[in-house]
């Protein structure tokens, strides 16, 4: 096998975080652009030498191209195997059950999550470690490190790999093992939900719509939902990924997902529906004429695990990030278990699965998952709704309600302005801060500001500090506002604001959101100051 050493030169780019690096499909396709930094990955890793490495990616466009390149480069670098989801395809949760199942050295996944795709679309690439789970800081810092002083990347001259056949590829000690990118992860599914109940829930004519958004989920429910669970043909909808995503935005939210709120809000509604993303991370739960909020997602599946096969024994606790609601600490109180509080991103919750301190943990941006994997998992939290419809025998309403009545209901907003200027979004969240010492005991109607910070988090696990998470509002009835800027686009920036306001009172907790929420709208607009910065009268998304 012969390997190449290419000359080449650093370059400078944004900070890989746990996401990954995210650029335009043209960036990437720039001359040696992926190249370097798959190098900079395999430069900042020790002891890989004659290891397995999993890849794949979402399908979006460039996802077979980087493949071969990222294979030739693996070779070249003393790998020895290298495993591939047939037709590059791996969903990010299948990725990391890979990884974990087969003792993997780590994987590399090509993603650009919930941005849409296709030639004027975006990319992305992300290094996951053994544990399945996202890079540490450590290890994308690293990355970082090599991309900014590197000057040649190694590559083998092997053939292209035929990605849609299964089996293996051997070219002297090196192998590329293509395989089924779905057996893996259908199997350890069937651990944890009691397939038997929700294939008698569908006999009974239970009805679903899955969108899968022509992303990489469409595969995996209609191997799970239709053929094993007996699901209609047609249930799972948009269910070819496609590398443009069908021009759509695979996002699942109120507003991208628009094809299917429209079923579920429309006549002759099935009982539930469910979307994922572009790489089946995210999930978004409606019932008919009924939206369940990632929040009250969280909590509903923590109050009602015992449920299901693979948690009956409870959990050891519960992790959210800071701007997801406070609905998951009631459920963890009343279990009498514990329920961390961490910066958004799923490395903290990784520290906490790893060391038996939690079992579920979730993000309000429609992402949950358990210890089962190390990253959110879009597809796994939809399965087990269903297994917890099937074994209550209620509505989605009905069970939201119930759960409202048990431990009241924390109503919650968040509100993104998308693709707003850099400058002007950080000069909004430096605003925020000097305002901490005058916002302290101002009324605002009927709010008293009690307190101000910029959220940091030390790891039980490991003590490591994490700072300027975010910017919180505490009202003295324990209504908060947060601010947070979101790096997970690649134009501009997105000010994402949340709103919560929490409700004991049943006759009071079946009432519109954003009208509960309304006066907390307008103290948000007015503290910062959200109309003069962005120059926007109304956000992008509001969820």
């Amino acid at each position: 096998m012969k390997v190449q050493t290419i000359t080449t030169t650093p370059f400078s780019g944004q900070k890989p975080g746990t996401s990954g690096l995210r650029k335009k499909v043209n960036v990437f396709q720039q001359a040696r652009y992926l190249e370097n930094f798959v190098q900079a990955i395999f430069d900042s890793l020790d002891n890989f030498q004659g290891k397995t490495l999993v890849v794949g990616g979402d399908g979006r466009y460039y996802n077979q191209q980087a493949i071969q390149i990222i294979l030739k480069m693996a070779a070249a670098n003393g790998f020895g195997k290298v495993m591939v989801g047939q037709n590059g395809i791996l969903s990010t949760p299948a990725a990391s059950a890979i990884i974990r199942k087969y003792q993997a050295f780590g994987g590399i996944i090509l993603s650009a999550s919930h941005n849409p795709g296709g030639p004027e679309g975006d990319f992305g690439i992300k290094y996951n470690i053994s544990n399945g789970g996202p890079a540490p800081e450590k290890v994308t810092e690293a990355i970082y490190e090599h991309t900014q002083t590197m000057g040649e990347y190694r590559i083998a001259d092997l053939p292209s790999i035929d990605l849609s056949q299964l089996g293996a590829f051997t070219q002297e000690t090196f192998v590329v093992e293509v395989i089924d990118a779905v057996s893996d992860y259908a199997e350890l599914m069937e651990t944890l939900f009691d397939f038997d109940r929700i294939k008698e829930l569908f006999q009974s004519g239970f009805a679903m719509r899955f969108d899968a958004m022509h992303a990489v989920t469409g595969p995996y429910a209609k191997t799970i939902l239709e053929n094993k669970l007996g699901a209609p043909v047609g249930t799972v909808m948009n269910g070819i990924p496609l590398e443009d995503f069908g021009q759509g935005h695979p996002d699942p939210n109120l507003t991208y997902a628009h094809e299917l709120v429209e079923i579920m809000f429309g006549d002759n509604a099935p009982e539930f529906g469910a979307a994922s993303d572009g790489d089946g991370d995210r999930n978004m739960i409606l019932g008919n004429h009924f939206f369940v909020t990632p929040s009250d997602s969280l909590a509903i599946l923590a109050a009602n695990a015992h449920l299901s096969p693979g948690y009956k024994d409870g959990l050891a606790g519960i992790a959210r990030s800071m701007p997801t609601s406070k609905a998951a600490d009631l459920v963890a109180e009343k279990a009498g278990i514990g329920c961390y509080e961490t910066p958004t991103g799923w490395k903290f919750f990784g520290n906490l699965l790893d060391a038996g301190k939690a079992t579920l943990c979730g993000e309000e941006s429609f992402g949950t998952g358990s210890s089962h994997v190390r990253e959110k998992d879009g597809l796994w939290a939809v399965l087990f709704w269903l297994d917890i419809l099937a074994a209550r025998q209620q509505s989605v309403a009905g069970i939201v309600r119930s759960h409202w009545a048990t431990y009241g209901r924390n109503y919650y907003s968040r509100h993104d302005y998308e693709g707003v200027d850099s400058h002007a979004a950080s000069a909004l969240m430096d605003n925020l801060k000097h305002q901490f010492e005058k916002l302290v005991g101002k009324l605002f109607g009927n709010y008293e500001v009690e307190f101000c910070d910029d959220f940091s988090y030390t790891d039980p696990v490991d003590n490591s500090l994490s700072s300027n998470q975010g910017i919180r509002v505490g009202f003295t009835d324990g209504s908060r506002i947060v601010f947070r800027l979101s790096g997970t686009g690649t134009e501009g920036a997105t000010l994402r604001i949340y709103l919560e306001s929490f409700e004991s009172e049943t006759a009071k907790q079946d009432l519109d959101a954003q009208i509960v929420l309304a006066e907390l709208i307008q103290i948000a607009n007015e503290i910062a100051g959200i109309q003069k910065y962005t120059g926007r009268e109304k956000p992008t998304v509001i969820t």
